[in-house]
């Protein structure tokens, strides 16, 4: 099966890879071991942010098992799901992903709406089984972007690009189209989210580390390459390493596409590495958490899996913290 998408590249989309405002889900495990930091305070620099509403289109490039792109899915709808019921779940102290989406919200001028796009699948490899980042920007492309949606790529886990496992598990960038363009507002008009940023649109990869680097990027469902073993990696809510692992790193890489989407809105350090609201807080997922423990976190009786959040249908999902501007610390769901 082919790419199921019609010849957007035909378009004249004019990509470019945005320096600035590239942020980077990076190897958790490498990072769990190192001396305390001191407290972060992510800085507002007045850029812009992703307000309003906007779709999460996915291109998923290499296989993945319909169940695979369901979890993927099923995470994102549940961001802005009202659906989303901790009861059905069976354990009614679970919180729902919508609430934890909410903390971006606190990001001036904050809310961001995410809801569930349109799906490509390019399981020909059409580019090729090793990837740059240009090439990552120009699949981005392929979901026909504009300024009310974010593109998705995810690649399989027989999928290389440049920098996986060693550096990074994912990233979130900008690149410009013809699709992003708008006419000008009139003389005197507002801007809205209609119209800022014009010509730019956001974008994140995430790569499913199974096969290549589960110690790295599938950290806490897999013991940690580096440092301590201890204590044993936590079931995977949805059964799958790799893919719970995916859901981490795309909600980090979401939250700092929302919240800092072109290098100028809030982060901490250099604009080419910068700690943003989720990657400032990495490794903690329940309250207690310190250096090598993700925290005191909910299990299932059943299938004895870890998790903080239920989603759509009551699918669980393990999500990271998140920094939170009103309380200037990383808040936990759990």
């Amino acid at each position: 099966m082919g790419l199921r998408c019609c010849g957007l590249l035909g378009l004249a989309l004019l990509l470019a890879v945005a320096v600035a405002g590239a942020g980077a889900a990076t190897p958790r495990a490498r990072q769990l071991f190192v001396v305390s930091q001191a407290p972060v305070t992510l800085t507002d620099h007045h850029g812009q942010l992703l307000t309003g509403n906007y779709s999460v289109n996915l291109l998923w490039y290499g296989r993945f098992t319909p169940a695979q792109r369901a979890t993927v899915a099923d995470f994102v709808l549940s961001l802005s799901s009202d659906s989303s019921n901790a009861a059905a779940s069976g354990s009614p102290a679970a919180p729902s992903v919508a609430s934890w989406w909410t903390t971006t919200s606190r990001y001036h001028p904050g809310a961001a709406r995410l809801i569930l796009g349109r799906q490509v699948l390019d399981t020909s490899l059409s580019l090729g089984g090793r990837l740059s980042e240009t090439a990552l920007a120009a699949l981005a492309a392929r979901l026909s972007p504009h300024r009310g949606s974010v593109a998705v790529v995810v690649t399989a886990p027989d999928v290389l690009v440049d920098g996986f496992c060693l550096s990074r598990c994912g990233l979130h960038a900008s690149a410009t189209s013809a699709a992003a363009a708008a006419p000008a507002p009139a003389r005197g008009a507002v801007p809205t989210a209609a119209t800022r940023g014009r010509g730019r649109f956001a974008y994140v990869w995430v790569g499913n580390a199974a096969e290549q680097c589960p110690g790295e990027c599938a950290w806490p469902f897999h013991q940690p390459t580096y440092g301590p073993q201890a204590p044993p990696p936590l079931v995977a809510p949805n059964a799958d390493v790799g893919m719970d692992g995916v859901v981490i790193n795309l909600a980090t890489l979401l939250a700092g596409a929302v919240t800092n989407p072109y290098g100028g809105g809030y982060f901490q350090g250099p604009t080419e590495a910068p700690l943003e609201a989720v990657t400032a807080c990495t490794g903690m997922f329940g309250a207690g958490a310190y250096p090598g423990y993700p925290g005191q976190l909910p299990v299932d009786a059943a299938t004895g899996a870890s998790y903080n959040a239920v989603g759509v249908a009551g699918r669980r999902f393990l999500l990271p913290a998140m920094w939170d501007p009103k309380s200037s610390q990383c808040s936990t769901l759990v």
